[in-house]
């Protein structure tokens, strides 16, 4: 599924007008489809009273015929006029073929009648602003968007995206739409996958209004969904001859003391996800706890420093394994920080032949001495999360949040790196300038520990020789299917790290050769 800005979308409707459509034709669809999801939660939910908040354009258009058509289904459906009449030629001609069994309010003339029906609403439908919506809410419309955040009891459906939010930004100035489920026209748009706009969307669908495959397949788009890529980049299944040495070694440079169950995770998740051979280099303190709980890997015990890290002057023990004998080097996951951390992630970074994936105290690492990006001889996969994008950046994690889509996507082209910006919604931004939105996983995911899994995975799967890129998306997208199977099983919130590992093994993919 693409992501496009309102400008695109904007195009794309017209080439639907150049090819046959009118767009009297396309809000007709986009009302259909606003009805047909309230009344899905009608009946659901067994809910009676719906308001339709209206603006004067095009969106208040979709709400109107929206109206038009609950009010077959239903004998109490309010449209309320949240901005003023309607001004749109199209907007004015659904306006005016509402029956007379739906009750017309105006907010600006009628408050106290208005606050009665929102408030005592089952469903509250907006459809005040669309797409082109910028800036804030005039005082008007914000005092209506307080009076539908007092409503607890009402299911709230948004119409293309929640009033109050810039759909190429996610940019909230003021006072928004809190959605339970928004209804996206066409495609996603960039405030459906960014901060902060996102927690504020809900369920979010997207609905077919007419504007035909051959226009969305060749727009021109900012983003794509994991899904799509998976779809578009099929595995084969291995060769009935693999063995492990066929199926990829790989090379995990991971723990310290104190932090032991990182290299544990991160392992458990490369050898469940399918690499032939697992080599945990790790400070020899922890050895016996990891032996213990990781008995299929083959380990490294490297001297440590006085606090449980690494000591720098062991990378020579690992030499011919970062060039030669591995096919791909994980590093980062509980190594710990520190000079001697920063010299010994840089010296594998630019010795390693093969691709390295860079987590955590790995990234901290290269925060330190971020120029070794440019000197590296293989292929990099970075997967940050927020606190560690921002290190890289040397800014706030607040920064990061608000300019995701930009930041992954500049990072990846000026460092020559594969970047997954980790979160809600994780971004998968590709040297090439291409950047892909996960949209499996949930929130029940965010625990310790979750990051090493996902680059335990990552680094399987390119130590099995998928590329780069695939290795990337392919982590991000089945880590999260993990977590929503594990949020199925359990909870949300009884659900931890762990439980991700013993999901993957259910799940049926193969790696391509």
């Amino acid at each position: 599924m693409i992501v496009a800005e309102s400008s695109e979308v904007r195009n794309m409707e017209n080439r639907a007008v150049e090819q046959g459509k009118t767009l009297s034709y396309l809000m007709e669809k986009a009302g259909t489809k606003a009805a047909e999801t309230a009344a899905e939660m009608m009946y659901k939910y067994k809910l009676k009273n719906i308001c339709i908040l209206c603006g004067t354009g095009n969106n208040g258009g979709d709400g109107f015929v929206a109206a038009r058509l609950l009010s077959v289904m239903s004998e109490n459906v309010s449209v309320i006029l949240a901005d003023g009449d309607p001004k749109t030629d199209l907007a004015k001609m659904n306006f005016n073929l509402l029956p007379d069994k739906v009750k017309i309010l105006a907010f600006y003339s009628q408050q106290i009648e208005c606050v009665q029906v929102i408030e005592e609403s089952d469903i509250i439908i907006d459809a005040i602003y669309g797409i082109g919506f910028h800036g804030m809410l005039n005082p008007q419309v914000s005092d209506i968007m307080q009076i539908c955040s007092e409503n607890k009891k009402a299911y709230k459906i948004a119409l293309d995206l929640p009033s109050g939010i810039h759909c190429d930004s996610g940019e909230i100035s003021g006072d928004c739409f809190n959605a339970d489920l928004t209804l996206s026209f066409t495609c996603l748009k960039p405030l459906h996958v960014l901060y902060p706009s996102m927690d504020f969307c809900g369920e979010i669908r997207v609905a077919d209004v007419g504007i035909s495959k051959n226009i969305i397949d060749t727009c021109h788009y900012i983003m794509k969904t994991t899904d799509d890529f998976v779809a578009e980049n099929h595995i084969k299944p291995k060769k009935m001859s693999a063995h492990k040495g066929t199926n990829g070694t790989l090379l995990s440079i991971c723990g310290s003391y104190g932090m032991a169950g990182a290299a544990v995770l991160a392992g458990s998740a490369a050898l469940r996800t399918g690499v032939g051979i697992l080599k945990t280099a790790l400070p020899e303190s922890i050895y016996p706890i990891v032996a213990a709980k990781l008995t299929e890997s083959v380990f490294v015990p490297l001297r440590q420093t006085e606090d449980g890290k690494i000591s720098e002057y062991e990378i020579d023990k690992l030499i011919y394994d970062i060039t030669d004998r591995c096919s791909a080097v994980l590093i980062g996951c509980g190594l710990g920080t520190g000079t001697g951390v920063t010299e010994f992630v840089s010296r594998v970074i630019e010795t390693s032949l093969k691709p390295v994936i860079v987590d955590a105290d790995g990234i901290n690492a290269v925060a330190a001495n971020i120029d070794v990006l440019r000197r590296a001889n293989a292929p990099i996969i970075m997967t940050p999360h927020p606190g560690e994008m921002a290190r890289l950046l040397g800014t706030d994690i607040i920064t990061v949040q608000k300019n995701r889509y930009k930041l992954a996507k500049d990072f990846a082209q000026n460092y020559n790196v594969i970047l997954a910006l980790k979160g809600a919604n994780t971004l998968v931004a590709f040297p090439d300038g291409k950047v892909y939105v996960n949209r499996t996983g949930n929130n029940g995911m965010a625990k310790g520990g979750s990051g090493d899994v996902l680059a335990g995975m990552t680094a399987s799967f390119a130590a099995q020789g998928m590329s780069v890129e695939k290795s990337a998306v392919y982590a991000v997208y089945y880590h999260g299917l993990a977590g929503d199977a594990c949020a199925e099983k359990y909870s949300r919130r009884t659900m931890k790290a762990g439980d991700l590992i013993d999901a993957i093994r259910d799940m049926d993919f193969d790696i391509e050769r």
